[in-house]
């Protein structure tokens, strides 16, 4: 299996047409892989929390138009990131849109953890509720994005809902970056699963983004890693080696669930 992840860098004296046009085009490039990944936030940048309003959009607006044309295009599944969706009867939602290759979506998914300690993201936006994975001919994927990270009970849902591939977008900031590639390590050992995650280059309204987008294997090993800017991360994985590692190392069996705390 073929996956690419789009690193894109959010430039601030761009209009959001324009970037959405530049992330169908390289979407368009990859034609021929078997899934594209982009990052969270894209259109407006993760830490911009003062456009959030302003840009978000329905569900079906125009950035689901153009990315559903550009993975029908393409050929591919497509990952695309996620956008700040104006619910018309609820608050706001960071929601990632997963597109077949026939341009249909396939599912939806809202951020369950929202990023701010009672300001920006954590006030602004509505958390989500649902866990949600989808089939693809190759895996099984699980949804999360970027904070989501940093909760390890989301992923061990999600592998219990049949999850043997994490993708993860985020808009990471360069100074907790070592977290970053920590916790995606992580994420992949606990669950032997695989990891792709896709973070953000450039600068979010003064935060330099960490980049360095990464696919981790169930081992921990890291199979690519990008640097900081703009740019295409491509590697080829076979998903059957989750079943391989869960069979030898069966790790995931020897859960005990249920544990009482201690009285007193």
């Amino acid at each position: 299996m073929r996956a690419s992840l789009l690193q894109i860098a959010v430039d601030e004296g761009e209009s959001i047409d324009s970037r959405r046009e530049h992330v169908a085009s390289l979407v368009r490039e990859q034609a021929g892989a078997d899934l594209v990944v982009l990052p969270e936030l894209w259109t407006t940048g993760a830490f911009a929390f003062e456009s959030f309003g302003a840009e978000a959009e329905p569900l079906e607006g125009p950035t689901f138009e153009v990315m559903a044309k550009a993975a029908s295009d393409a050929g591919v599944w497509l990952h695309a990131g996620s956008i700040p969706e104006r619910d018309p009867e609820g608050p706001l939602y960071n929601t990632s849109l997963v597109f077949s290759p026939a341009g249909e979506l396939a599912v939806a998914y809202r951020k369950i953890h929202r990023f701010g300690f009672d300001k920006g993201e954590a006030v602004l936006m509505g958390a989500g509720a649902e866990l949600v994975t989808v089939r693809l001919p190759e895996t099984v994927v699980g949804l999360a994005t970027c904070y989501d990270l940093r909760f390890p009970e989301l992923f061990r849902g999600l592998v219990d809902a049949g999850a043997e591939t994490l993708v993860i977008p985020a808009g990471w900031p360069e100074r907790r970056r070592a977290h970053w590639t920590l916790l995606a390590r992580a994420r992949a050992v606990e669950n032997q699963a695989f990891v792709l995650a896709c973070g953000t280059a450039g600068t979010h309204a003064g935060v330099p983004q960490a980049g360095h987008s990464i696919v981790v294997d169930p081992w921990g090993e890291v199979l690519a890693e990008a640097g900081s800017g703009e740019g295409v991360l491509s590697v080829e994985f076979d998903p059957a080696k989750v079943g391989t590692t869960r069979g030898q190392f069966p790790v995931l069996r020897d859960r005990v669930l249920g544990v009482e705390r201690p009285h007193g």
